[in-house]
């Protein structure tokens, strides 16, 4: 949310810089992440000073040219050559003197320097409007009142608009700060608690007043739970036109770009008030006006000319022949203002924010309207709002009120009553506040204290404060006016031991980390919301095993990961399309899946490589990444965690092309390899990438707390390679188990080191190179019993998996 200063100061006059009032407003939970310099032209006309043209000859060596002789008011009048038909001798000119800097129709800056034009010297640029950013036209330069005195700042001559605007990061339940007068609300309180008494002003509406009773629209709200407070206006003999520029600055400033006079106020009171506003074309409303909700189906097309289909809970402002806006969310193109408009239907509302929450979601709409709307807005300043607009059209468009506010307002919105314990907010904040301080700080956010005991005090909160509805949320805006900075520690330090578990999680994954880190891997962290289909990627993933979301942000984001693949996938995706397609990621995260028995969380590590595996230097070539450089790293991260005896095990998941998993028992603790290129094709990734899936609740398990001591074997093992050629479809999977059954007692270890596929090879061919370990624990292996087990492994190799030796 973006916040003007000289906006704000038109409710609170202060005199503070902007960077303690950020700070003030940071401290009261408005944090301010920014303050930016905004000037109605880019510049601020710097160096811009009016010029009186003196002489004005034709350039000797240029048709097209003029030599002048301009004063600048210093008594030393500089010759300028200047391009323009219409410059001529005693006129009064802006001039861009030597070092001003200008800015193109693109923002692009360049500097006016001294040089020679055809051989004739020139210090300066006489300017047209469009090279001083004032308008659009550079039909010639710009001719200024003859009354202006030579050396006058141009920005004194255009009152240029300087203004410094803070960027808000604003929080879901701040409902109440979300325009100019709701801020310096806040500020205010804030600015009473540090001695400062200032008063809030509100703009006046007492002009306010019917001019001629000749255009009445009568309302009818069909449904007051969705729409409990609904006013409206006329105001005819409009013209449509530009804002003045006071008002255009006011929008610009915040980032708004200006439309129309008509527009323009409606957006200006929103972010004034708080209170969004909307301007129906009277002409083309038949009949009355209805606030109803419409049959399912029914079509309606929106300002920006989509034809939408409507939800049978969506609320609706129509007219006796149909709908003319998706009340509090967007317009209809038909009953727009447009240029011709004459008269208007003023609207000012309070609708039920859930129901315009549901209709903006339900459209993929999100206005600042729906913004406000939906979070709540304050009810008791409806009328107060459009009469405030209502007096801004006739200033900038002319017209008249032609007929009475109509205010349809059933049943009060009444605020909410608490009762708050001097003991609990003792208790809470951790210090005794006066209470004198703490009704004054109740005072000051116009929270009405209604009775006063030894016990505490009777509270009633306005309406448009939604999230104090509780006596801990008083407590918290007590606290947060008082200043968090303010509350008095004891310098005396309390502590005790506990007998806390070696292997706690955070302490194990900050080793991983750091670890990681040290090997050049980033930390990412994705979205456990997640694209619902990315399931159909893998057979291992079930689309009923999904827990989706029952109101989704978007149709990417309707449903909780079952794998932190695809969401590293999507990382990947983005860095390479923007020439980052060296990375190394790891990710602590959880996935969700729904069974018969219930809704389960497992939380895994993973880590992605792609790309080289260095940054080429002139010492250092480039290298690409590869599954071995890989497989240390995933080693690496089991022997800094002291597991040790993991076995290679075949992978239960089909998103590898080739992959290995690591296991103790019928533990798995790790699954690694070449994700397929069939979903690496569905991110639009094109190079090989390396994906590890640790266990994390297995890690955890197998993490001893206790040191356990091994003999160190008497007897050495040997390792034996084969390097078979087989099919295409055999898997590593296979070789695994026909070995394992051939050779239960001696074979302690298998390890896939190889796969080479390509020229050379027989057409439907691949081979693969495993290396054997081979162990007696009672006596060393002789040549005749380690030839007898690889014999053994080569015959049943090719007997069953139809293997031969390369």
């Amino acid at each position: 949310m973006k916040i003007s200063y000289n906006w704000l100061k038109q409710f609170i006059k202060i005199d503070w810089k902007s960077e303690e009032t950020a700070a003030l407003l940071t401290d009261l939970g408005l944090e301010v992440e920014v303050v930016e310099k905004y000037q109605s032209v880019k510049g601020g006309l710097e160096g811009i000073v009016v010029g009186h043209v003196l002489t004005c000859v034709p350039h000797p060596d240029a048709d097209r040219l003029k030599v002048t002789t301009v004063d600048l008011g210093d008594g030393v009048p500089v010759q300028i050559v200047c391009g323009a038909s219409n410059v001529d001798a005693g006129q009064k000119v802006p001039v861009a003197t030597i070092g001003t800097v200008l800015y193109d129709k693109e923002g692009n800056s360049f500097t006016i320097k001294k040089g020679k034009i055809r051989g004739q010297e020139s210090h300066g640029m006489i300017c047209a409007e469009d090279e001083l950013g004032l308008g659009e036209s550079h039909d010639g330069i710009m001719v200024l009142d003859n009354s202006i005195a030579a050396g006058t700042l141009a920005s004194a001559v255009f009152k240029i608009e300087n203004d410094e605007v803070f960027e808000i990061g604003l929080t879901p339940n701040r409902a109440d700060a979300m325009s100019h007068f709701g801020t310096a609300r806040d500020l205010r309180a804030g600015l009473i608690q540090k001695g400062t008494h200032v008063e809030l002003i509100t703009p006046s509406v007492s002009n306010f007043r019917v001019d001629k009773r000749i255009l009445k629209i009568d309302v009818d709200v069909k449904d007051t739970h969705l729409a409990p407070r609904y006013c409206g206006v006329t105001i005819s003999g409009i013209t449509v036109k530009d804002s003045p520029e006071w008002l255009k600055n006011r929008l610009k400033a915040i980032g708004i770009n200006p439309k129309n006079n008509i527009v323009d106020v409606t957006n200006y009171v929103l972010h004034d008030l708080g209170q969004p506003l909307h301007a129906f074309d009277a002409s083309k409303i038949n009949g009355k006006v209805i606030v109803k909700t419409l049959p399912a189906g029914t079509k309606f097309t929106t300002l920006d000319d989509i034809e939408r289909t409507l939800h049978e809970e969506d609320l609706m402002i129509c007219d006796e022949k149909g709908p003319m806006c998706i009340a509090g969310v967007f317009g209809g193109k038909k009953s727009g203002v447009t240029e011709t408009t004459t008269s208007i239907f003023l609207e000012s509302a309070y609708f039920n924010p859930v129901s315009i929450r549901k209709s903006a979601k339900r459209h993929q709409l999100n206005t600042d309207a729906s913004f406000r709307f939906e979070r709540g807005i304050d009810p008791s300043i409806t009328e107060y709002a459009l009469k405030r607009a209502a007096l801004l059209i006739q200033e900038v468009s002319g017209g008249e009120i032609t007929a009475d506010i109509i205010d349809i307002y059933p049943k009060k919105i009444e605020g909410f009553s608490v009762f708050l314990n001097f003991k609990n907010v003792a208790r809470i904040i951790g210090q005794e506040l006066p209470k004198d301080t703490i009704k004054q700080i109740l005072a000051s956010l116009e929270i009405k204290v209604n009775s006063v005991s030894d016990a505490g005090l009777g509270l009633t909160i306005p309406p448009y404060r939604v999230d104090v509805q509780r006596e801990i949320d008083v407590i918290e805006e007590i606290l947060r006016v008082y200043g968090y900075n303010n509350i008095v520690f004891s310098k005396k330090l309390n502590a005790t031991v506990s007998n806390s578990p070696r292997n706690e999680d955070y302490k194990v994954q900050n080793i991983i980390a750091t670890q990681l880190n040290s090997q050049g891997f980033h930390e990412m962290m994705a979205n456990s919301l997640t694209t619902a289909s990315y399931v159909q990627l893998s057979d291992a993933l079930k689309e009923e095993y999904n827990v989706t979301m029952l109101n989704p942000l978007s149709s990417d984001l309707a449903a909780m990961r079952q794998s932190l693949l695809f969401s590293g996938l999507e990382a990947i995706s983005y860095n390479i399309n923007r020439k980052n397609s060296d990375l190394k990621l790891f990710e602590f995260g959880k996935s969700y899946h729904k069974f018969l028995s219930g809704y389960e969380e497992i939380k895994h590590l993973t880590l992605f490589q792609t790309g080289n595996r260095n940054q080429e230097t002139w010492t250092n070539a480039q290298k690409p990444s590869d599954f071995f450089l890989f497989k240390g790293y995933v080693e690496a991260i089991l022997s800094r965690l002291g597991i040790s005896n993991s076995k290679s095990v075949p992978v239960n998941t089909d998103v590898f092309s080739e992959g290995i998993a690591f296991g103790i028992g019928n533990e798995t603790i790790v699954e690694f390899g070449v994700v397929k290129k069939s979903i690496l094709k569905h991110f639009g990734i094109k190079q090989e990438v390396f994906f590890a899936d640790f266990n994390w609740a297995t890690i955890l398990k197998l993490m001893s707390n206790k040191i356990k001591y091994t003999e160190i074997p008497k007897y050495p093992e040997v390792r034996r390679d084969l390097a078979l050629m087989v099919n295409q479809n055999v898997t590593y999977d296979a070789i695994y188990s026909v070995a394992r059954q051939t050779e239960k007692l001696l074979l302690k270890d298998i390890n896939l080191f190889d796969v080479y596929e390509g020229k050379n090879l027989p057409e439907g061919k691949k081979s693969y190179a495993l290396s054997f370990t081979i162990q007696d624990t009672a006596k060393t292996l002789e040549d005749v019993q380690i030839d007898k087990i690889m014999s053994k492994l080569i015959k049943n190799f090719e007997a069953e998996l139809g293997a031969s030796l390369r």
